[in-house]
C-alpha cells in the first residue's frame, strides 16, 4: 500500500562508495530501506512445496524487484503466484474481472522479466556447497583473516550497510573497509540465524567492557559461481528483539 519504494543501498546510488569513513554519512530514514524478516514470521508451516514457494516470495532481491510494479499488478502477482489464488478469486477480491486480472498478471510478469535481480542467489540451507562457504565465511570473519575472506569474495562482490547509503564494490575495497573504518569489528563473533528464506548471521562486536560483545549487524549473503557476490549488513539495533536473539554476549 505504500507509495514509496524501499530499496537496498546499491539500488539507490549508481556509483560505489570509497572505503573511507567520510563515505558513511548519516543514516537515512527508515522508510527508504528494505529490512530483513525472520523466517518464523514469513514462512508457513506444513507442505514443503508451499514453503519453497514462500521462500522465493520473501527473498530480498525479489521484494526489491516487486516494488517496481504498480500496486494493482503487485497485488495480482502476489495473490496469483505466491498465494496461488485462482483468477476468479482474485477478481472477486479486487472487484474486477478475470480478464483484467489475467492482463495485470501478464504485465507484471513482463516487468519482472525486464528487471531481473542482480546476478547471484541466496544461500540455500540444504546445499552442501553453500553450507561450506558460509562456514568459511564465519571462520574468516571471526579470525579477522582478511586474506581468507578475500578468497571467498567474487570479483564483483558488493557490500552495503543499511541504514547508510554507502556501498562498496570489489574484494579490495571490502577488505580496505574492514581494516580501516570497520576495524573495530575485529574480535567479533557471528551466530547463525535465518532471514528472508535463507541462512543469515548475527554479528556481535566487542565493547569497551572486557569480555562483553554487543549486537552490531545481521549479515545476509548472496552467492555466484561458488563465491560471495553480495553482503548486506543490516545495522538496526531493533533486530535482536525481532529475531529473538540476545543484545549482548559474554565471552
Amino acid at each position: 500500500a505504500g507509495a514509496r519504494r524501499r530499496a537496498l543501498p546499491v539500488d539507490v546510488s549508481a556509483s560505489p562508495s570509497e572505503p573511507v569513513v567520510s563515505s558513511l554519512g548519516a543514516p537515512l530514514e527508515e522508510a527508504v530501506w528494505l529490512t530483513p524478516a525472520p523466517d518464523a514470521r514469513v514462512l508457513p508451516d506444513g507442505d514443503p512445496a508451499d514453503v519453497a514457494v514462500a521462500r522465493e516470495s520473501v527473498r530480498l532481491a525479489f521484494v526489491a524487484v516487486l516494488q517496481h510494479l504498480p500496486p494493482r499488478q503487485r497485488a495480482v502477482l502476489v495473490l496469483r503466484e505466491v498465494l496461488r489464488w485462482s483468477a476468479e478469486e482474485v477478481a472477486d477480491l479486487l472487484g474486477s474481472t478475470t480478464a483484467s486480472v489475467n492482463s495485470a498478471l501478464q504485465r507484471a510478469r513482463a516487468t519482472l522479466a525486464a528487471r531481473q535481480p542482480r546476478p547471484g542467489s541466496p544461500l540455500d540451507a540444504l546445499d552442501p556447497e553453500h553450507a561450506a562457504l558460509l562456514q568459511r565465511y564465519v571462520a574468516a570473519f571471526e579470525a579477522y583473516d582478511m586474506e581468507a575472506l578475500a578468497r571467498l569474495l567474487h570479483a564483483d562482490v558488493v557490500q552495503s550497510m543499511p541504514p547508510y547509503a554507502l556501498w562498496l564494490r570489489g574484494p579490495q575495497d571490502v577488505v580496505a573497509w574492514h581494516v580501516g573504518p570497520g576495524a573495530a569489528c575485529r574480535g567479533s563473533r557471528v551466530l547463525p540465524t535465518s532471514a528472508n528464506g535463507s541462512p543469515a548471521l548475527v554479528q556481535y562486536k566487542p565493547t569497551p567492557a572486557p569480555g562483553r560483545l554487543r549486537f552490531w549487524a545481521l549479515h545476509l549473503l548472496r552467492v555466484r559461481d561458488g563465491s560471495v557476490v553480495e553482503i548486506t549488513n543490516f545495522l538496526d539495533p531493533r533486530l535482536p528483539a525481532l529475531f529473538d536473539v540476545p543484545e549482548t554476549l559474554d565471552v
